[in-house]
């Protein structure tokens, strides 16, 4: 049975200041200040508001920004992007699908072999489910992310 991702109002009533920021307001947090910014572990990051999978750690890399970056979100349909003229710019936001959150911004300045794009996302916005609980967690079809088919 599909799991079904829905904006929980106890995940929200839970959040710390940061992350409502972030994530209900549309907040960025300070680069290389975030959890996640310079996490290498392997896993897949989570929307902290409705579990929603939005990035895996085969897609992060490190762009020198202090955030979080992925090269693609795991699944599009867990991503919405909307344009953003807000500061003065012309920016792409990027928000979850079912939890509505805030997740950061997308721009084309990634690298180049895997697309281009850079997903620069604020860690006050994700939860990160490491390899070793992704079966626990409920995230077990992730799995197959982190095997090598190398024959």
């Amino acid at each position: 049975m599909a799991r079904e991702y829905n904006r929980n109002p106890a995940a929200v009533a839970a959040l710390s200041p940061e992350q409502y920021h972030v994530t209900q307001k549309n907040g960025t947090e300070r680069p290389f200040t975030g959890e996640y910014w310079d996490n290498h572990e392997p896993g897949i990051y989570v929307d902290v508001v409705s579990g929603e999978p939005l990035f895996a750690s085969v897609d992060k890399f490190d762009s020198g920004s202090g955030w979080p970056s992925f090269t693609r979100p795991l699944d599009p349909g867990n991503v919405v992007e909307k344009r953003d003229l807000s500061h003065l710019m012309i920016r792409t936001e990027v928000r979850s699908s079912h939890g509505d959150s805030h997740l950061g911004h997308v721009f084309t300045d990634g690298p180049r072999e895997a697309g281009g794009l850079r997903y620069c996302i604020n860690s006050a916005a994700l939860r990160f489910i490491h390899l070793d609980d992704l079966e626990a967690e409920g995230y077990g079809q992730y799995r197959t992310l982190f095997t090598k088919e190398d024959a």
